[in-house]
C-alpha cells in the first residue's frame, strides 16, 4: 500500500481499521494503532484529531508529526 499522505489522503481515526493506522501514520506502530482501536470502541468517536492525547502512547509531538495526515471525518 502506498503512503496515504504521499496521495493527498488523510486517516480518519474514527472509521481507520489498524492496517491502515499503523501504516499510514508515522510513528504509530501495531501497538498504537490497536490500542487507538480499542480507545474507539471503548468511548466512541473522536471528536477532534487532538483527542488521539486521551490514547495511552499518543502525545502532542507525535499528532504533530502527522497533523496533515489525520482526519475525524
Amino acid at each position: 500500500q502506498q503512503d496515504v499522505a504521499a496521495k493527498g489522503e488523510s486517516v480518519n481515526i474514527n472509521t481507520a481499521d489498524a492496517k491502515t493506522l499503523d501504516e499510514g501514520l508515522l510513528g504509530v506502530g501495531p501497538a498504537k494503532a490497536q490500542a487507538i482501536i480499542d480507545w474507539r470502541k471503548q468511548k466512541g468517536p473522536f471528536k477532534t484529531v487532538a483527542g488521539l492525547m486521551a490514547v495511552k502512547g499518543m502525545g502532542a509531538s507525535l499528532i504533530e508529526r502527522n497533523k496533515d495526515r489525520l482526519s475525524v471525518r
